[in-house]
C-alpha cells in the first residue's frame, strides 16, 4: 500500500492591519466628513425645499405655472437641447481624433478644449458682446457704409438679426461653457484603450464609419453617457455667461437661473425657491444617473475581466 498523499499548506502570513490609526481618530474623521456634508450639502438642499413649500403646495404650483416661469423653462430647454447634442458630436469627434490619430496641433486642440475651464463665464459672455453686439464686429459690419458683402449686411439688417440680448447669444454662451465635458470624459478612456481594435477592424476590411459604430462607440458608450449628463447639468444651471448676453428680458431671454434671480430681487422669496427646486430636482436626478452609469461601467469592466 502506498502512503496517503498529503497536501502541503504553506504557512499563513500574518494579516496586515490596514488601519493603524486609533479608533477615536477614525470616528473623528468620519464625523467631520459627515458634518461637512450635512452643513454644506444636505442642509442647503433641505432649506430650498422648505422655503419652496413655505406657503403651501398651491402657491408652489402657482409659481411653477406662471407664464414667465414657463418661458424661462422653455428657453432653458431650448438652449440645452441645442448645446448638448452639438457638444456631444464635437466631443466624440475631438476625442477620436486626439486619441486615435497623430497630427500637428494636437496639443493646441487639447488646450482649446480646456479653454472654458480657464476663462470666467462672465468674461466669455463679454467676448460675445464685443463680437456680436451693436458696437461689436457684427454691428459695425451691418451698419458700415461700404461692407465687404453688401447683400449679407442688407439681409442681416432686413431680418433684424440679433445675437446679443436674444436666443442665439444664449445658445452660443451655453455651448461655450459646456464644450469640455464630453471630450474630457472620452479622451483619457480612448487613449487607455489604444488603437489595436480599430486597426484590426481596418485590416479586416471595415470602413471608417463601420469601425466607429461597431468598435469604438460600444467601448465608450458609458463614458459618453456620463459626459452628456454632466454637460446637460451645466447647460441648465449656467448663470454667468448667459446673464451677460441675455439682457435679462423677462419672458424673452430669462433662463431658469436668471428667473430665480429676478424673483429674488422682487422679494418673492417663496417663488424664487419654488423655481430653484426645479434645479435641485435636476441635481438629484443627475446624481442618480451618474451613480447608475458608474455602476453599469463597473459591471462591464468586471465582465470583461472575468471573460
Amino acid at each position: 500500500m502506498t502512503p496517503a498523499a498529503t497536501t502541503f499548506h504553506p504557512p499563513r502570513e500574518p494579516r496586515r492591519q490596514l488601519n493603524t490609526e486609533p479608533v477615536w481618530v477614525r470616528r473623528l474623521l468620519i464625523s467631520l466628513a459627515l458634518s461637512f456634508l450635512a452643513f454644506f450639502l444636505f442642509l442647503p438642499l433641505a432649506f430650498v425645499f422648505t422655503q419652496a413649500f413655505a406657503k403651501g403646495i398651491g402657491f408652489y404650483f402657482k409659481s411653477l405655472t406662471d407664464p414667465l416661469t414657463w418661458s424661462a423653462i422653455k428657453l432653458t430647454l431650448l438652449a440645452t437641447g441645442i448645446a448638448v447634442p452639438l457638444n456631444c458630436v464635437f466631443g466624440v469627434a475631438a476625442a477620436w481624433a486626439i486619441a486615435k490619430f497623430d497630427f500637428r496641433g494636437k496639443n493646441l486642440l487639447l488646450t482649446l478644449i480646456d479653454l472654458p475651464f480657464s476663462i470666467s463665464p462672465v468674461i466669455a459672455g463679454l467676448i460675445y458682446v464685443l463680437v456680436f453686439g451693436a458696437q461689436g464686429w457684427l454691428g459695425l459690419y451691418v451698419n458700415a457704409e461700404h461692407p465687404w458683402f453688401p447683400w449679407l449686411a442688407h439681409w442681416l439688417d432686413e431680418q433684424n438679426f440679433k445675437v446679443i440680448f436674444a436666443v442665439p447669444g444664449i445658445v452660443l454662451a451655453t455651448i461655450f461653457v459646456t464644450v469640455p465635458f464630453v471630450a474630457r470624459e472620452l479622451i483619457p478612456l480612448m487613449q487607455a484603450q489604444g488603437r489595436n481594435e480599430e486597426e484590426a477592424a481596418r485590416v479586416l476590411g471595415a470602413s471608417g464609419w463601420q469601425t466607429f459604430f461597431r468598435v469604438t462607440l460600444p467601448n465608450i458608450k458609458w463614458a459618453l453617457i456620463y459626459g452628456v449628463i454632466l454637460c446637460n447639468a451645466r447647460a441648465m444651471g449656467e448663470f454667468g455667461a448667459v446673464s451677460v448676453v441675455s439682457g435679462k428680458i423677462r419672458g424673452q431671454t430669462n433662463t431658469i437661473p436668471l428667473h430665480i434671480e429676478a424673483l429674488y430681487d422682487d422679494y418673492n422669496f417663496t417663488g424664487a425657491f419654488a423655481v430653484a427646486s426645479l434645479l435641485a430636482f435636476l441635481a438629484l436626478i443627475t446624481l442618480g444617473l451618474k451613480t447608475w452609469v458608474e455602476y453599469q461601467n463597473a459591471r462591464q469592466d468586471e465582465t470583461e475581466i472575468s471573460s
